[in-house]
């Protein structure tokens, strides 16, 4: 498939030295091989905020493979609302049913989309330059523009814009939450996650106990009457609708209240985790060096088994990890 450079995602540094030696995760107790483990049918190549793309074209969700082939002119931008949007580089949108793919609509933005969604006839769009934008796929008519400040690099994880009722609440490249009123087509509120000068994208929303909490690669925010901010260099992140896990860049994996409380911690030195999978009472870790960490919520006590898998992009399903052409499955 063709590839574009849409805008900065990772920046590739390389660091000559005399020593060539990398420490990696070792556990010391290892127990019997993951069994639960299997091919799809085709390699991941990309993936986005939600969704991922396979090597035949075809999308990958939550739950599985859809009967849904991109063009190979476009880049997956997000599932939403029933829906697969995807667009090419100078930002010709295509929305596609997913219960029926005959069933498509599509708009000329003009400029490259980093991140979208949509809910009833409104598009909510954030773009690769950081303005955010709301849409009326019906007639295709602009209903909001906003400016973002620029950004100059970014990380991968790109979160789509969150529809709240009345409100759109945009995730922005440079580390801000943006809430917007699409009825009455106005700037409500703009909240500082974190300043960092790159990679301060938000890579992580959601509302918990009616809490709004973001996470950039540094720093997550809760934010109810009072805002609360907590330092992590953050590698993972989920959630379970009641409590926030993270995993670090030091190995750490702690649980945290929404208020941002730890309760629980412990560290797997040197660990690289790619995702994460929450459980009713455990929660999963996909480490580098083909390891899979099982972790009691309410002790924190763990189990390490080995897993098999090749270096690729890395997806989290439902209860499921997808790596490169291999699912690895928790239930």
């Amino acid at each position: 498939m063709k590839n574009y450079i849409f805008f900065t995602l990772t920046a590739l540094t390389i660091v000559f030295s005399g020593c060539s030696t990398k420490e990696v995760f070792e556990p010391k107790s290892v127990e019997a091989d993951w069994d639960k483990e299997s091919s799809i049918e085709s390699d991941l190549v990309d993936r986005a905020y939600n969704v991922a793309l396979l090597d035949n074209g075809k999308v990958l969700d939550k739950d599985g493979v859809k009967d849904i082939t991109i063009d190979e002119d476009k880049r997956l931008i997000s599932e939403s609302d029933g829906w697969i949007i995807s667009a090419s580089i100078d930002g010709n949108v295509s929305i596609v049913s997913i219960a029926d793919s005959n069933i498509t609509k599509n708009i000329d933005l003009k400029n490259t989309i980093a991140a979208a969604s949509i809910k009833d006839n409104i598009l909510a769009v954030l773009f690769a330059n950081n303005d955010m934008a709301l849409y009326d796929i019906n007639t295709k008519a602009l209903v909001l523009k906003e400016q973002g400040s620029k950004s100059l690099a970014v990380d991968m994880k790109i979160v789509n814009p969150y529809f709240m009722k009345d409100l759109v609440i945009f995730s922005t490249l440079d580390g801000k939450i943006v809430i917007i009123n699409a009825t009455v087509k106005k700037r409500l509120r703009t909240v500082i996650v974190s300043s960092q000068d790159k990679f301060n994208n938000i890579i992580y929303f959601n509302m918990i106990d009616n809490k709004i909490i973001a996470a950039t690669g540094t720093k997550i925010l809760s934010l109810a009457q009072k805002e609360i901010r907590q330092k992590y260099e953050i590698r993972s992140i989920i959630d379970d609708d009641k409590m926030l896990y993270i995993a670090t860049k030091q190995g750490d994996v702690i649980s945290l209240t929404p208020e941002l409380e730890v309760v629980n911690k412990t560290k797997f030195p040197f660990a690289h985790i790619l995702g994460m999978v929450s459980d009713e009472e455990k929660i999963y870790l996909l480490e580098k060096e083909e390891y899979l960490i099982e972790i009691d919520k309410k002790t924190f006590e763990y189990k390490i088994y080995e897993s098999d898998f090749s270096d690729g992009f890395v997806f989290v399903g439902d209860k499921v990890f997808y790596v490169d052409d291999t699912k690895i499955s928790i239930k």
